[in-house]
């Protein structure tokens, strides 16, 4: 997946290079040692969900980690609305509303940001082999074309909407008003040390002030670091620890309701962020490490997580 403030998506530093890679171009098709196919950015030399594929990662990490099905299918008679933060080559994407395709009369609004759409339009040139997309070619195409697609989908229908540029700028304008309030959030950004503007304090906080206090909302992403669940914590977050996929034994779930969390963030891990040495929040787009300041020290033991 993409990042809607640099295009780029994370990528496990450790993992050895495809084994097979078609296509030179700004993007190139590869196949993973698992034998399933990805995108990689040649001007980044990042692949898109490295380990375990495009499939096998947005199931286990977003599908399953954020109870989509049962959630959509409990929100009978209403739109569920899931923000998906870095579009990319939209595997999390159709992933997700394929696992959401027999639920009966569900509504889902789908609004997917990134930077760009090219690694998307990419992605579409080489659907076959990617194996994702079947039977949503003519929705992405649609989604290219005119930024937003709605479509029958299964029993149910679907409004998928495109919203271009830099993430972090677009929450922090007048026009985030204008977006429906999510109620549940794929976060799929670049890592903070390449990417800061997606992890700060403030884009936390302006991420949850989006959420309506009458519909909770969740949100996952692979990142288990300390700075990032401090922020979440501080940006009125709930924080729970989330399953392992591919390289990352752990993960992370957020939500603006405790009874969403299967695994909360408990006093053991408290007392570990208390004596980590790279646990403050980013108070803007510079990456750097730092023990918490006293402001923050306080603001978690007086968290209602943790009283």
């Amino acid at each position: 997946m993409s990042n809607p403030s640099r295009h780029p998506r994370r990528c496990g530093a450790t993992i050895s290079a495809p084994v097979v890679s078609i296509d030179s171009s700004d993007y190139q098709l590869v196949q993973l040692q698992n034998g399933a196919w990805s995108v990689r950015s040649n001007a980044e030399g990042e692949t898109f969900h490295p380990v375990i594929g495009p499939v096998a990662e947005a199931e286990s990490l977003y599908v399953q980690q954020l109870e989509l099905p049962q959630r959509v299918a409990e929100s009978a008679g209403k739109t569920f609305v899931i923000w998906d933060v870095g579009l990319g080559a939209a595997a999390n994407t159709l992933t997700a509303l394929r696992a959401l395709r027999e639920i009966p009369g569900h509504s889902v609004r789908m609004v997917s940001f990134d930077h760009t759409p090219i690694p998307l339009e990419f992605a579409l040139r080489h659907a076959e082999p990617l194996g994702y997309f079947g039977g949503y070619e003519d929705h992405v195409a649609g989604l290219l074309k005119s930024g937003t697609v709605e479509f029958a989908h299964g029993s149910g229908t679907v409004r998928w909407e495109f919203h271009g540029g830099d993430f972090p700028t677009r929450l922090a304008s007048s026009d985030a008003a204008a977006l429906p309030c999510p109620e549940a959030i794929l976060f799929d950004a670049f890592s903070p040390a390449r990417n800061a503007a997606m992890w700060t304090l403030p884009l936390f906080r302006s991420m949850r002030d989006r959420v309506d206090p009458l519909r909770p909302c969740s949100l996952a992403t692979y990142s288990r670091a300390t700075l990032f669940r401090v922020s979440l914590l501080r940006a009125g977050w709930f924080v729970g620890a989330g399953s392992a996929t591919g390289e990352k034994e752990e993960t992370t779930v957020a939500a603006s309701s405790l009874e969403l969390l299967r695994r909360p963030l408990d006093a053991t891990w408290l007392g570990r962020a208390l004596r980590s040495t790279s646990a403050e929040p980013l108070e803007e787009a510079v990456y750097r490490q730092a023990p918490l300041s006293e402001a923050s020290r306080q603001a978690l033991m007086n968290h209602p997580q943790f009283r």
